[in-house]
């Protein structure tokens, strides 16, 4: 095996969910993980790429993957057998706090002598926190830690001094806490993710190793990528941890650094050259105004990429642009998130738009050719009441009705899980928005993860819901507007059915949990029902099959790959 000097792991959200008893409920339903939240995030193919530019050899290991394809797949002799002078774990979402803590210390427990570095957002800004535990060395602060990283390799591998490094966090000799600046936010992007898909590629032949580097389950079956045009954000969803005053507040991003056209080109050209799947353009391409946005598509329209193109709006978009989209990039699809229907509670939750233009976004990308066009509500929002809820079910079917029970419109309903993001507003000015906070630290939440019932981890109720409410609300709309789309023909009856014998299930073992949770003596009944939550668990989700595109028989080019194995990068 060839030497390495980082293994970058990516945990479970709970390391041992094999052997807990928990209803994960509908919190990921919606995206393709699973409720292990085994994908990582896109940072780790990045830095592994700019420091294998730099000269060392970076191995990524998907243990969240690995163990969820893999029933007899045993993470802590794995972590054994790898050797580097470096392990990095990713706390990006705040979904992995439980499982990349106990990574962490499986890691020191077999390799005490090399280093551990945490970061991601979570990591940032909870690194206080992280550095209360023994067996986490560095924390790297911010959204761009590849050149603070490059320079942590150096000092580890060179014994170098410490205090040099922007963004990080570390102990001295007394053991006290020392935080250097977090002050590499660079503006230009450009000079990261080169050629990060290349490098995974080639990664994956040099190591032997395709099991551990899967972004999640079913990624062979549906090998959908992204492309980030961005860091940071316009907007200031109260809900979101990646919002503009989030990242000004947490992470010293004033304003976004959006990477050029070329640039995000360059990265499905990438993609095209490894999959036929799927391309998600992550990020409006309007935040960077109407020019930028129409020379990603001018680029697109050129390059005649043959993969599926799925944007998103955050506002419904400039007189035109969709136009545009259809003749840049036949059969696009495109995701819009209002939130809710009452424009009263969107605007609550930080996005100020009627829904006249809603609808006439929905009519223009119909009528572009877009192939499929999905919208996603929410549950659990400032002002949000269970009636209104309900009254956002009966927006959609009027939506049905208006445009003629067209198959291509996706209409969709989650609640806001596990977590209310901190750094957002709602976390941080919960008086304000009408939320009560129920845990805030770092602890507090890795416990929360534990919880036999998904709605007991939710660190958040409002004033208008308990959590025992948004849960009990959330199957309702769900169950309703799942029975919505089989009454319009939008979806097949055998996959209503599906969805309905899951809601159903999980309602149900909900409020079992509830009475055997107020018992004194209640872990041997927990125990107990393990087999049958984890049946409930592993019942198809009809949304995640709703959200799929469909794909020909041959997905991914393996010879494509080995090329770019063989030729190397092109910087």
């Amino acid at each position: 095996m060839p030497k390495t000097d980082l293994v970058l792991l990516h945990a479970p959200s709970v390391y041992d969910f094999r052997q807990k008893t928990i209803l994960y409920g509908p919190v990921s339903d919606l995206i393709p993980p699973s409720p292990v939240f085994e994908m990582y995030p896109i940072g780790l193919a990045s830095i592994a790429e700019y420091l294998e530019r730099a000269g060392y050899r970076v191995r990524i290991v998907n243990l969240a993957v690995r163990m969820l394809n893999d029933s007899n797949f045993n993470a802590e002799e794995m972590i054994k057998r790898l050797k580097a002078a470096v392990f990095g774990i990713d706390l990006h979402w705040l979904v992995h706090c439980h499982g990349a803590i106990e990574v962490a210390r499986i890691v020191k427990k077999y390799h005490p002598q090399s280093t551990l570095v945490f970061g991601g957002l979570s990591s940032s800004y909870f690194y206080k926190e992280l550095l209360d535990y023994p067996e986490i060395d560095y924390v790297l602060r911010g959204d761009s830690t590849e050149e603070p990283f490059r320079q942590l390799m150096e000092c580890v591998i060179k014994g170098k001094e410490l205090k040099a490094v922007p963004n990080l966090v570390w102990r001295d000799d007394k053991g006290k806490r020392q935080e250097n600046p977090l002050c590499h936010v660079p503006t230009d992007i450009n000079r990261v993710m080169v050629n990060h898909y290349g490098g995974v590629a080639r990664s994956v032949i040099r190591y032997r190793d395709l099991a551990s580097y899967l972004p999640f389950k079913d990624w062979v079956r549906y090998p959908i990528m992204a492309v980030l045009t961005c860091r940071g954000c316009t907007q200031n969803c109260v809900i979101c941890g990646g919002s503009a005053a989030a990242f000004r507040n947490f992470y010293c991003r004033p304003k976004p650094a959006f990477r050029t056209p070329e640039s995000v080109i360059g990265d499905v050209r990438q993609i095209e050259r490894l999959s036929r799947g799927p391309i998600f353009i992550l990020g409006d391409l309007c935040q960077a105004g109407e020019d930028y946005a129409n020379k990603v598509l001018q680029l697109l329209q050129k390059e005649k990429v043959k993969n599926q193109f799925i944007f998103e709006f955050f506002t419904p978009p400039p007189p035109g642009f969709i136009r545009h989209m259809g003749q840049a990039c036949p059969n696009f699809c495109l995701e819009i998130s209002p939130e809710s229907h009452d424009p009263a509670v969107r605007q609550a939750c930080g996005r100020n738009y009627p829904n006249q233009a809603l609808e006439k976004t929905i009519g223009d990308a119909l009528d572009a050719g877009c192939r499929r066009l999905d919208i996603f509500f929410m549950i659990g929002l400032p002002k949000q009441t269970r009636q209104s809820v309900m009254d956002t079910i009966d927006y959609c079917g009027y939506l049905m009705e208006k445009f003629n029970e067209d198959k291509r419109l996706g209409l969709f309903i989650a609640p806001l899980s596990p977590f209310l993001d901190p750094g957002c507003l709602g976390f941080e000015q919960p008086e304000r928005y009408g939320y009560r906070v129920l845990f805030r630290s770092l602890e507090e939440h890795r416990q929360a993860l534990l919880s036999p019932s998904w709605q007991y981890s939710l660190n958040y109720e409002t004033e208008w819901l308990t959590r025992q409410q948004i849960a009990e609300t959330a199957y309702e709309a769900i169950l309703r507007l799942n029975r919505l789309k089989a009454k319009h023909s939008i979806i097949p009856q055998k996959l209503a059915e599906m969805g309905e014998e899951r809601i159903k299930s999980a309602r149900e073992m909900l409020h079992r949990l509830d009475g055997i949770l107020t018992k004194d003596n209640h872990q041997s009944e927990l125990t107990a029902l393990k087999g049958e939550i984890d049946r409930i668990n592993m019942l198809p989700i009809s949304e995640k099959r709703q959200l799929e595109l469909p794909l020909g028989l041959i997905k991914l080019k393996f010879r494509h790959a080995l090329w770019s194995w063989a030729t190397g990068p092109r910087w």
